[in-house]
């Protein structure tokens, strides 16, 4: 999808269309997490900082972002995908991987299909889609993503290697920041470079992979379409206005308990393991923000944001942090395992949903003679 968060935003308020939209964090702070391609000619990209998007764009108008309604529309979108073939395999929320090759006989040649797919997408959901239509999974990726906004490109089999020759190395899967680093050290600038370079030469550059990124570089990728994988994790997090103690961290843990939950039961799904997130305000030595993470794996799987809630705040407690403040703060399910429905007896069903409320209702109670109604409302879902 072209810039999907954005594009659903400019979708569902009309008077955000035409004009530069970043979603992330309201504060100065926050990190963008998507940007409209009216913002992107300023500079603007995803997981760049608030501060600095606003201060390229001025203009930009900052969205809160609504990952329920995100999840929604990929649900939607995801139903398209499989009205022409059984095998989607999710990359991401706006992203997926299919394997039209048992169904070119009833829609037509993959060109075709990729064609109709954006048509539908368009028809029922308002949103622009750019395809890439590839032998393989790497080469198909890049093609959509080079093609973007609203493109379809296809990169016949004989076509390979010269597409991907000219092409910068950081498009090659596992080229982050400081791989792409060492290989321009090393000459290396073009995926036709990386394709010509010997990989026992890269070996004594890299810990490992070197033969793997070769192998993409020269399009040999069988990786197959691998249909329902499950997500393996469902997170949230949020960079504060201003640095807070632990203690205020912990309305913040209670929303994100509620959101992952939400998310979880969305999908049918339960979580085995708990995982917490904290970065420190004071930067380390080197100039970053010291990130502390620790987990807790649950004897049962579970999608309760009260034991969710129970199993970060008991983490949080147990964070070494002294005297040092918070910056940002997270909480993910992770270790998720398909739902077994639990059929309850009416009148048990109905003590232990009384019990939870009750529980709930003390726990907002305390937050709220602890920090505040005004804090504590801005941070629950409505």
């Amino acid at each position: 999808m072209d810039a999907f968060y954005a594009s659903v935003e400019q979708r569902d308020r009309p008077e955000l269309r035409g004009r530069p939209v970043v979603v992330g964090g309201t504060s100065g702070r926050g990190v963008v997490m998507a940007a409209s391609y009216e913002a992107r000619p300023f500079g603007v990209r995803s997981a760049m900082p608030m501060a600095q998007a606003l201060a390229r764009c001025p203009d930009a108008v900052v969205v809160r972002g609504r990952m329920d309604r995100y999840v929604a529309v990929a649900h939607e979108l995801r139903a398209i995908f499989h009205r022409f073939t059984p095998l989607v395999e999710p990359l991401s929320l706006d992203e997926a991987f299919l394997d039209v090759t048992a169904s070119v006989a009833l829609f037509g040649r993959p060109a075709e299909i990729a064609r109709r797919v954006k048509d539908a997408i368009r028809a029922e959901t308002a949103l622009a889609a750019s395809a890439g239509v590839a032998p393989s999974k790497f080469v198909a990726k890049i093609a959509s993503d080079v093609c973007k906004p609203d493109g379809l490109l296809v990169v016949a089999p004989e076509e390979v290697r010269g597409f991907l020759a000219p092409l910068p190395v950081r498009h090659v899967w596992g080229v982050g920041r400081v791989t792409e680093a060492a290989l321009l050290r090393l000459g290396l600038r073009t995926i036709g470079d990386l394709a010509a370079a010997e990989p026992r030469l890269l070996a004594r550059h890299f810990r490992g992979g070197a033969a793997e990124l070769v192998a993409l570089a020269r399009g040999l990728d069988d990786r197959p379409v691998r249909a329902a994988r499950e997500p393996r994790s469902i997170g949230e997090e949020e960079t504060f206005a201003r640095d807070l103690p632990r203690a205020a961290v912990i309305p913040y843990l209670l929303a994100q308990a509620e959101h992952v939950a939400r998310r979880l039961r969305a999908r049918g799904l339960g979580a085995r393991t708990v995982a917490l997130k904290v970065k420190l305000a004071a930067r380390s030595r080197a100039g970053r923000f010291p990130t502390l993470t620790r987990r807790h794996t649950l004897a049962e799987p579970t999608a309760d944001e009260g034991a969710l809630f129970a199993v970060a705040r008991t983490l949080l407690a147990h964070l070494d942090l002294g005297d040092r403040r918070v910056r940002l703060a997270g909480l993910a399910a992770a270790n998720l395992v398909r739902a077994t429905p639990v059929q309850l007896p009416l009148f048990t069903a109905a003590r232990e949903s009384a019990a939870r409320r009750a529980a709930a209702a003390r726990a907002v109670d305390e937050l709220v003679r602890r920090f505040g109604a005004d804090v504590v409302r801005r941070r629950l879902p409505p």
